[in-house]
C-alpha cells in the first residue's frame, strides 16, 4: 500500500516536468529567434551596412566623372598645336616634294579647301599664273575655299587657317625663318614641311 502513495507522487512529479515544459513555453522567448525577423526591417538598415559597397561604387563614379572633366581638357591644347611632318628635300626639290604631299592628302579624302601649300621662295606656277588675273580674283579663289590654294610667304599672312599647310622650303634660310612660324599658326591640324631637315628643325625646334 505504501507504493501506491509514492505512485501519484511519481506522477505529480511527471506532472511538475509537464508544468516546465509550459515554463518551456515561456522559452518562445528564445523564440523571439523569429522576433530577429521583425529585425528584418532592421534589414533597412542593413542597406546601411552594406553601403560600404556602394560607397566603392560611388567613387567609381567620381572616377569617372574626373576623366569627362580631363577629356575636354585634353581636347583644348589640340588644336593649339598642329601635327607637323617632315619631310626632307633639297631646296630645289621641295617644291615637288610639296606636289606629291597634295596629292597623298586628296587621295586619302581631304577636301580640296582643306589644303593651303605656301612657298618660301620661288611662287607656285597655279600662284603665279592667278595672280596674273590680279590680286581680287586670285583672293577670291582663296576666301572661297573650295580648292587647294597656293600662297608665297610674303603673302600668306593674308591666308586664313586651313586644317592642312603644306610648306615648300624652297627659298633661304631666312625666308623659312619667318614663313614657319607662320605656316604653323595658319595650320589648324597638320603642317607639313617639305625641306631640309636640319634647317626646319633650326625654326620649328629640334624632334620635329
Amino acid at each position: 500500500m505504501p507504493l501506491l502513495p509514492e505512485e501519484p507522487q511519481i506522477h505529480e512529479s511527471a506532472q511538475g516536468p509537464r508544468a516546465t515544459p509550459a515554463s518551456g513555453r515561456t522559452a518562445p522567448t528564445p523564440r523571439p529567434v523569429p522576433g530577429p525577423r521583425p529585425a528584418a526591417p532592421s534589414r533597412p538598415g542593413r542597406p546601411g551596412p552594406l553601403r560600404p559597397t556602394p560607397p566603392g561604387q560611388r567613387t567609381p563614379r567620381d572616377v569617372a566623372a574626373k576623366p569627362g572633366p580631363s577629356a575636354p581638357a585634353a581636347a583644348a591644347p589640340a588644336p593649339a598645336t598642329p601635327q607637323v611632318q617632315l619631310i626632307p628635300a633639297s631646296a630645289q626639290g621641295a617644291l615637288d616634294a610639296a606636289e606629291e604631299a597634295v596629292d597623298l592628302l586628296l587621295d586619302s579624302g581631304r577636301a580640296p579647301g582643306d589644303v593651303l601649300v605656301i612657298t618660301t621662295g620661288e611662287q607656285h606656277p597655279w600662284a603665279a599664273h592667278e595672280l596674273s588675273f590680279g590680286e581680287a580674283s586670285y583672293w577670291a579663289q582663296h576666301d572661297a575655299g573650295d580648292d587647294v590654294f597656293y600662297a608665297d610667304a610674303a603673302s600668306a599672312g593674308r591666308a586664313g587657317v586651313r586644317p592642312v599647310v603644306v610648306v615648300a622650303v624652297n627659298g633661304g634660310p631666312d625666308t623659312a625663318a619667318t614663313a614657319l612660324p607662320l605656316a604653323r599658326a595658319r595650320a589648324g591640324a597638320l603642317l607639313i614641311v617639305c625641306g631640309d631637315p636640319q634647317q626646319i628643325n633650326t625654326v620649328l625646334g629640334a624632334g620635329v
